[in-house]
């Protein structure tokens, strides 16, 4: 069924999306790969194409509309603009998995804003593609705690088999590789996450893969690429939690019963406490006489 952005889908995303923002700042310029076959990272520059400029006009498919009336729904008429990251979710996912000048002209004008306020949205967070990506864009986390587990070697297996640096897309359209910063499932790291926009709105998903090796991260492009559906979530255990024999390393003993305090001799020492000093102003206004 339609996939319906929700809260939490957009909270995590954004909170991934920020954090890639954030990295490439801090490491700084990024040597842009070959422009026709780059599609994410780098710097945020647009230069008109026969398919991507601002004198064609796009509008939301028929299928996608009972999803961008639900999402302006949530709003009142004077905040309406406040629907704008989620409908460029869906304008991105009606739009083979990137934001193209017409489409984001068109968010604008449902929102009644100015395209410029779009723009700055969509140029803002990595979640938004500007070029075109693949029918699977895949995504390997490199934060540090999936670094140390070995991410690294799991973006250079897909490299590998893809054919592709990171940032491009295979000439056959199918694939795209990127990097996303943090995706919150640190237990189970490393992980990639996939967006599949081989299938417009109706058929959209956005899936992790867990607990990988970079046979498992493979073996999950080459299940995408026969039309199959991989396990989700980690490839090789059913919980989150330490693997290996022996893995236990918290709650080993009997837990400690909670600490409270005695509140009985708590209010029996403020009343003391407030007796003594009321004796002693007592004393010193005797004194005065």
């Amino acid at each position: 069924h339609p996939h319906i952005p929700t809260s939490v889908d957009m909270l995590r995303r954004l909170v991934t999306s920020v954090g890639a923002a954030a990295v490439r700042q801090a490491r700084g310029p990024v040597n842009p790969a070959p422009v026709a076959s780059r599609s994410v990272g780098g710097l945020m520059v647009h230069r008109d194409t026969p398919d991507n400029n601002d004198s064609l006009n796009w509008d939301f498919p028929e299928a996608a509309m009972p999803i961008v009336h639900k999402i302006l729904e949530r709003y009142p008429p004077n905040y309406k603009r406040s629907a704008m990251i989620p409908l460029l979710d869906v304008a991105q996912q009606a739009n083979q998995g990137y934001l193209s000048v017409q489409a984001m002209n068109r968010v604008a004008e449902m929102l009644e804003v100015a395209p410029i306020r779009v723009y700055e949205v969509a140029t803002f967070y990595s979640m938004f593609n500007r070029t075109k990506v693949g029918k699977y864009h895949v995504m390997v986390c490199g934060t540090t705690p999936c670094m140390l587990r070995g991410s690294r070697d799991i973006e250079k297996a897909l490299s590998d088999y893809m054919g592709v640096k990171k940032f491009e897309s295979t000439p056959d359209g199918l694939f795209t590789l990127g990097e996303m910063e943090c995706m919150g499932s640190c237990v189970n790291a490393p992980m990639i996450a996939v967006a599949d926009y081989s299938n417009g709105v109706e058929g959209y998903s956005y899936n992790y893969y867990e607990d990988l090796t970079p046979a498992d991260a493979v073996a999950v492009v080459k299940a995408l690429k026969a039309g199959q559906k991989p396990r989700v979530g980690s490839q090789h255990r059913d919980k989150a939690e330490p693997m290996g024999a022996g893995a236990q390393l918290t709650l080993t003993g009997e837990p400690r019963g909670p600490y409270c305090r005695d509140l009985a001799k708590v209010k029996a020492d403020m009343e003391a406490a407030a007796a003594a000093a009321a004796a002693e102003a007592a004393k010193a206004e005797a004194a005065k006489k």
